[in-house]
């Protein structure tokens, strides 16, 4: 059974850069999209990227791009968030999750997700 564990948050000021990691474990982790998801405080949470097993193909969300990446490292069963020119509006609780089909990553509704990771950023 696949489990996520995120790591790396922390508090930084404004235009820092952090970089989160999820570590998948299970032996079908290689076979999961693999997602990032944030929910600051009071909103709903948000989709912020996705890397595609299958293909290698990524995608962020416009609130964000030019400024994160996702990749994945597969000999080492982690994905990573490189968050960069963060901004005191990226603060939030920051989420990996995944799926066999990345159609639910996309959609927010899949069922496996890690604990979280505070990220706050001061301006």
């Amino acid at each position: 059974q696949v489990q996520l564990v995120e790591s790396g948050g922390g508090l930084v000021q404004a235009g820092a850069s952090l970089r989160l990691s999820c570590a998948g474990s299970g032996r079908t982790f290689s076979r999961h999209s693999v997602g990032w998801f944030r929910q600051a405080p009071g909103k709903g949470r948000e989709f912020v990227a996705v890397h595609r097993w299958n293909d290698g193909n990524t995608q962020v969300a416009d609130s964000v791009k030019g400024r994160f990446s996702i990749s994945r490292d597969n000999a080492k069963n982690m994905v990573y968030l490189q968050m960069d020119s963060l901004k005191p509006e990226d603060t939030a609780v920051y989420y990996c999750t995944a799926d066999l089909d990345v159609r639910p990553i996309l959609s927010g509704r899949t069922r496996l997700w890690g604990q979280g990771t505070q990220v706050t950023v001061s301006s």
